[in-house]
């Protein structure tokens, strides 16, 4: 029962990984300007996630994938404040784009659950 937690969160990165190449135009349309090589950062960064997904699940990877994950949620944290800012997002409701800006706090702090 203790383990469930862990395995949501590593289910969560790896399918939003995945996503970023089911879905990249959304992902695409959600990289700030000012941030170059957006394809490619696109690409990385669904990377990332499926590589600190899977890494969760190893006693051996979780502390250093959970700090993975913490440093990505950070470094696309720009990319959810343009996506409320941007007006580029229409079809989802304004509300849920600033919610989604406190609930990488919520996401950050669930991850440093797995770095002991």
């Amino acid at each position: 029962m203790e383990k469930i937690p862990l395995y949501i969160m590593a289910g969560f990165f790896v399918f939003a990984g995945i996503s970023h190449f089911t879905k990249k135009n959304f992902f695409m349309k959600a990289m700030p300007p000012y941030i170059p090589n957006h394809e490619e950062m696109v690409i990385i960064s669904g990377i990332a996630e499926i590589i600190l997904g899977i890494g969760l699940l190893f006693s051996q990877t979780q502390a250093l994938a959970a700090w993975g994950i913490i440093l990505l949620l950070i470094a696309v944290f720009p990319a959810n404040i343009y996506m409320a800012t941007s007006g580029k997002f229409k079809k989802i409701p304004q509300w849920l784009l600033w919610l989604r800006l406190p609930l990488q706090l919520v996401l950050i702090a669930w991850a440093y659950l797995f770095t002991n």
